[in-house]
């Protein structure tokens, strides 16, 4: 297996304040947790988790011209990663409230100057990455009108340059508003597109995961399932041999930026020239090594 060109990722930078919960959140009182305070954002996630796999990266995004905005990229720029990341005054670096309990999360979210991000700032930064290979985008960008145009220019500058498209699904609340035609619309003929249960069902149907993979195939050319503990389904082509793995039984502490951190196992197996099935190993893997900590991004 070789290692890969570099990778452009595409999307939010967040500040993630992550409670993990002691029991359930009692409402109108108090609920001991354990708080944290550090980087997110489902782009900025992968990207940091690219770059831990020793992978070129570039990360475009958009911050505020605070403090948080600073640190963010401080972080991200100690980890690896090359920041095209634009600071917009006057505007607050994106934030989200994470309540880890029972193996799930719940997200408070603020999107701050993510929703700033312009097609000309993506245009360019793709552009002075000549050595990229492939391009990942978070569908977040998509998912709010804001910053959608600088999501469909993203996957418009990629297919210009001859790179290799991803997109993950991101959320299925969102995908539920704007419609599965309209969404599968905008990330049509991507050659990976990356959904967890949920965001299957919303796009596909209540069909079983090798079946959501096949319809969703009618739209990208490569379909990965996310099933968390019950790991993942590959689909290449509708009529295709179907690649499944099992996921990793660890102790879950925090699946926050877990996804994430799948995505960037995936890719970089995957651009490296692994098959599906190593490439969903080694996705599965990082995957779980992510749920074992607290925060999104890869232990120190």
């Amino acid at each position: 297996m070789t290692r890969p060109t570099r990778v452009v990722v595409v999307g939010d930078v967040i500040t993630d304040v992550v409670a993990v919960l002691s029991g359930p959140l009692a409402a109108g009182t108090d609920t001991a947790a354990e708080i944290t305070l550090g980087g997110g954002g489902q782009a900025a996630n992968t990207a940091a988790w690219v770059a831990a796999q020793g992978v070129a990266v570039t990360l475009v995004g958009a911050v505020g011209g605070d403090d948080a905005g600073r640190d963010r990229v401080a972080e991200l720029t100690r980890a690896g990663v090359d920041c095209a990341v634009e600071r917009v005054p006057g505007v607050p670096t994106g934030t989200v409230i994470v309540l880890a309990a029972d193996g799930e999360r719940t997200m408070v979210t603020s999107r701050g100057a993510n929703l700033r991000l312009s097609a000309e700032h993506v245009e360019k930064a793709v552009a002075a990455a000549p050595d990229a290979g492939h391009l990942h985008l978070s569908a977040y960008t998509l998912l709010d009108a804001s910053s959608r145009d600088a999501g469909l220019r993203a996957l418009a500058a990629a297919r210009e340059r001859g790179l290799t498209t991803s997109v993950d699904a991101a959320s299925a609340a969102p995908l539920r508003r704007e419609g599965a035609q309209t969404f599968l619309g905008w990330v049509r003929d991507v050659d990976l597109l990356l959904v967890n249960a949920d965001e299957a069902t919303v796009l596909a149907g209540g069909l079983d995961p090798a079946a959501q993979g096949r319809v969703l195939s009618a739209t990208a050319r490569r379909v990965v399932v996310k099933r968390g503990a019950a790991g993942a389904v590959w689909v290449e082509g509708r009529t295709a041999t179907v690649s499944v793995v099992a996921a990793r039984r660890v102790a879950v502490v925090d699946v926050t930026g877990a996804g994430d951190a799948f995505a960037a196992g995936l890719l970089t197996a995957w651009l490296g020239g692994a098959t599906p099935t190593a490439a969903l190993d080694r996705a599965t893997e990082l995957g779980a090594l992510a749920v074992s900590s607290v925060g999104a991004r890869p232990p120190a």
